[in-house]
């Protein structure tokens, strides 16, 4: 008596952004988040061996431009 239920729920629309106003609402303190995350994420062994250059490529990335945002606010 195996018998397999499924349903289906019904499909919800998202209302479609334009790139420019979902790309307004990032900000350096997002970035930062951002780089913390990795961090973290690193130190606790979150990524696979064949995804660490990737990674680390991202962030050195991020952690160039937010220091360079840090020096030209200086």
């Amino acid at each position: 008596m195996d018998q397999e239920v499924t349903t289906t729920a019904p499909e919800q629309e998202q209302p479609q952004q334009s790139p420019s106003a979902a790309s307004a609402d990032l900000n350096l303190s997002d970035l930062a988040s951002l780089r913390s995350i990795l961090e973290v994420a690193s130190s606790r062994g979150a990524f696979k061996a064949a995804e660490l250059e990737a990674v680390g490529k991202a962030y050195n990335k991020l952690n160039t431009f937010l220091e360079s945002v840090a020096a030209k606010k200086e």
